[in-house]
This record gives structure tokens, C-alpha cells and sequence, in this order.
């Protein structure tokens, strides 16, 4: 049962300076308990920390403190437990906690607002989430990268053609296309890394813009957080966004490297590439056509993209023309902060269970590479080998990839004398040129595709996600 908070047709605290009641109007625009309300955790541990600094401050008697730590637990485990109803005359989660923490403590309660404002109230509390959002996201991502990895060690052997304009180019390994997109998703986590390191810095203390007369230790508040340190001014403690918009750009860039690997997957589950079959478990039917199989994981991560954009969007808008300090428009950053990161978890999550239980197809990608075609750069190189200039090379391995397509032939089913025919220095070994595993045979340079590059590449990875590494 839902606890009804008492005394809610009161006044709501923030008109405690202006006589009569405020318009019902004014009222539904203002209330943000609906969106704030998620960030109660967060409110209460700044709270806890704050009335334990006041109580070492000699600011807050003792007992007083303990009293109001026990409330605060109490009203915690309440939240948690769906007991409290969010009344919308109390306006946001801050008036909430106060009004129930009074309910349990009586007049204790008052003891706790003393040296803080709801200004460096809310900026702590978003910090603090943005600090446990990108751990979250930070596990999500590892999760998905430990499955790329996992089909990319099965998949070590496995040739494609790799493409570019989304025309075949040039042959690679399953494994190291995968892994592409492993080394997108570690730059993800390098970025929350250092949002999280920003973020991880207390406003409380700064007031509503200019501090408090009162003796207090911010940085004690902050090591009982867990926080790094304080901010250093308090006009920008309070009106500072930045936490939230780099915390949104950083899900709405992840999110756009998943919209990647959603369309990869929607095109390689087609018959027209028969690259990959996606479990059963993560794909859907038709309502009509009873032999479809629709890649929907993909395409919903492809969707989800467009929201983080406009998140990310939103924020840079809401902030973009505020004058110092603190302005009501910022109420508005809820939903963007607190949704980007969760919608970014969920598609992570969905994308790792898809990847992991995914069916390759290797026989249809080796006959994806073609007889050749794929293998024309190596071609030029080999004349690049013998010291002709690239352009020339380039320009006679052209002539021979046309008269092959004008004969229907394949580029590797052209004789030795055929190529001499083209250039006087192709020689019969062109031909060995033309098989796809000697071609990555011969790709050990840092970064490129060769078994022994790859199989690096694949230690590496599976050493640092299994220590959980950034």
C-alpha cells in the first residue's frame, strides 16, 4: 500500500516568501516528482552525508543527526519499496523526502536544509547519478564487447570481403571485422571514463548561488560520497550542466556506434548477404507473413539512436542562452539525463544477446569474396614489388579486371600469359596473389588483418575485459 503524504494540501516549500496559494496551473507546469522522483537514492545519500558534516560541524546536535540519518533510511527503504506517493503539490523529490523525513522526526527535520539550497541540492544529486550511470553503461558495454570477442575467437579463420560504399573491396577476417567494432565501443568507455571523472565533484556547499555563512566542510561531504573534490565557484556550481550533456553525448555516440552494428546485422541477416541468422529468441515474426523472420533487436537499436541524438540535442538547447546562476529551465534536464543512459543499458544489453547467440555463415562468405575480384589491390602491389610506379600498376591491373568482366571470367581464372599481356613484369606466381589467405597472410603490419595481428588483437582483448578494464 502506497503511504499518502501527510499534510500535502500545504503550501509547497518554495513559496514559503509569497502569500496565498498557488495557481493550480502554475502547479502542473512546476511539479517534476514524476521525473525527479527516480533520482530519490541519489537525494537522500547527498542528504546523510550533508547531516553528518553539520552534526562534525558542531552545526546539527548529535542525537539530532543520528535521529535524522535513522529517517532518512526509513524514508529511503520507503522509495525503494514503492510506499510513497508522489503528490504533485509537493512539486519534486527534495519536498517529498523533507515532508515524510518531518512525518518520522518531527521537528528534527529542519535541522538538515541548514547550509544548503535546493540549487546545489539537485546539482549533487544529478552528479551522483551521472557517476553510477556510467558504471552502468561503462558494465553494458563490456558486456557486448565480451561478445564480439567471443564470436570473434570462433571466428578467427573465417574470410569475408570487407567493403567500403558498401561494395565489396578487399578481404578480411570475420574476426577482425568484429573486433572494429570492439575498438568503437572501447572509445565509449574511455569517454564515460572521463565524464565520470568530471562528474565526480560536489556543488553542495555552494547555496543557492554564493555559499553559506555557516562553518561547513565540503570536502568532508565529498570523501563521504565517495566524490573526488569540490567545485571552485559557486555561481558555476549551481547553474553547471556540463556533467549531463557529456554524459548524454557519450550514450548518443555509443548509441550511434550501435545503430552501426544494428545495420550490419540487419543486411548481413538478409538472403541477399546470408551472412549471419539471428536466434529465434531475438527475432519476431510477421502479424501477416508466416515465413518472416525480422531482425528487430537491430533495427530498434538503429531507432534508439535517433532518441539519444534528440537527448543530446535537448540538453545543448535547454543550457545554451541560461545566464548565471541557477535558472528554472534546468528542471527540464530530467528526462534526457536520467532516459539516454537507460535506453543505451537496454539496447546494450538486447545487441550482447543477439551477437553471442548469432549463427555465421562462413561458406557464404567465402563465396562472397568472389574469384579474385577482392584480391585486385594485391595484384598492383605485386608490380609495386617488382618497381613499377602504383599509378602504372593500378592501371594495368584495371585493364585486366575489365577484359575479365567483359568475358564474364573471373579475375583469378585469367591465364599467366594473359596478365604478361597487360604488363610485361607479371610473371605465373600473379596467381598465387589471388588467394584470399594469402593475402591476409601477408597483412602483419600493426592494426591490419593477418592471423597474427588478429590473434593479438584477440589476447589483448580477452585479458583487459577479463579484468574489466576501461
Amino acid at each position: 500500500m502506497r503511504r499518502k503524504a501527510k499534510g500535502s494540501g500545504s503550501k509547497p516549500v518554495s513559496r514559503a516568501a509569497l502569500s496565498g496559494e498557488a495557481d493550480p496551473r502554475l502547479v502542473a507546469l512546476s511539479v517534476s516528482i514524476q521525473d525527479d522522483g527516480a533520482l530519490f537514492d541519489e537525494d537522500i545519500r547527498g542528504s546523510r552525508a550533508h547531516v553528518a558534516m553539520l552534526a562534525a560541524q558542531g552545526i546539527v546536535p548529535a542525537a539530532a543527526a543520528r535521529r535524522i540519518d535513522a529517517g532518512l533510511e526509513r524514508v529511503r527503504e520507503e522509495f525503494a519499496a514503492g510506499e510513497i506517493a508522489f503528490d504533485p503539490r509537493l512539486e519534486d523529490v527534495h519536498t517529498h523526502v523533507e515532508r515524510r523525513l518531518g512525518e518520522l522526526v518531527g521537528k528534527d527535520a529542519g535541522y538538515l536544509h541548514a547550509g544548503r539550497s535546493r540549487n546545489d541540492q539537485v546539482a549533487l544529486d544529478e552528479r551522483l547519478f551521472a557517476v553510477k550511470a556510467c558504471d552502468r553503461c561503462d558494465a553494458a558495454l563490456a558486456g557486448l564487447m565480451r561478445a564480439l570477442v567471443g564470436q570473434a575467437r570462433r571466428h578467427e579463420h573465417t574470410l569475408l570481403p570487407g567493403y567500403t560504399h558498401l561494395q565489396r573491396a578487399q578481404p578480411v577476417s570475420l574476426a577482425h571485422h568484429l573486433l572494429a567494432h570492439v575498438e568503437a565501443l572501447h572509445r565509449d568507455r574511455c569517454r564515460l571514463a572521463e565524464v565520470r571523472a568530471r562528474a565526480a565533484v560536489s556543488p553542495l556547499g555552494a547555496g543557492a548561488l554564493a555559499g553559506t555563512t555557516l562553518p561547513i566542510d565540503r570536502e568532508h561531504t565529498a570523501r563521504a560520497l565517495g566524490l573526488a573534490g569540490v567545485t571552485q565557484n559557486s555561481l558555476d556550481a549551481v547553474s553547471d550542466r556540463d556533467s549531463a550533456i557529456e554524459l548524454c553525448f557519450a550514450c548518443a555516440l555509443a548509441a550511434v556506434h550501435l545503430s552501426r552494428l544494428g545495420e550490419e546485422i540487419v543486411l548481413w541477416t538478409t538472403r541477399e548477404f546470408g551472412f549471419m541468422t539471428l536466434s529465434d529468441a531475438f527475432s519476431t515474426g510477421s502479424s501477416l507473413m508466416p515465413q518472416k523472420k525480422n531482425p528487430d533487436v537491430a533495427e530498434l537499436a538503429r531507432g534508439r539512436a535517433g532518441r539519444a541524438m534528440g537527448d543530446l540535442v535537448a540538453l545543448l538547447a535547454l543550457a545554451k542562452n541560461l545566464p548565471l546562476s541557477y535558472n528554472r529551465d534546468l528542471q527540464e534536464d530530467k528526462r534526457p539525463l536520467l532516459g539516454a543512459p537507460e535506453a543505451l543499458i537496454l539496447t546494450l544489453d538486447a545487441l550482447a544477446g543477439a551477437v553471442e547467440t548469432a549463427t555465421y555463415h562462413p561458406a557464404r562468405m567465402r563465396e562472397a569474396l568472389g574469384s579474385g575480384e577482392a584480391l585486385a589491390t594485391d595484384a598492383a602491389e605485386y608490380l609495386v614489388e617488382k618497381g613499377v610506379p602504383f599509378r602504372e600498376a593500378h592501371e594495368a591491373v584495371g585493364r585486366a579486371a575489365a577484359a575479365a568482366a567483359r568475358e564474364g571470367r573471373p579475375l583469378a581464372a585469367l591465364a599467366p600469359e594473359e596478365w604478361r599481356g597487360f604488363h610485361p613484369e607479371f610473371g605465373p606466381d600473379v596467381l598465387a596473389r589471388l588467394e584470399p589467405e594469402a593475402s591476409l597472410a601477408r597483412r602483419e603490419i600493426t592494426g591490419a588483418p593477418g592471423p597474427r595481428q588478429v590473434r593479438r588483437q584477440l589476447s589483448r582483448w580477452e585479458k583487459q575485459l577479463g579484468r574489466g578494464r576501461r
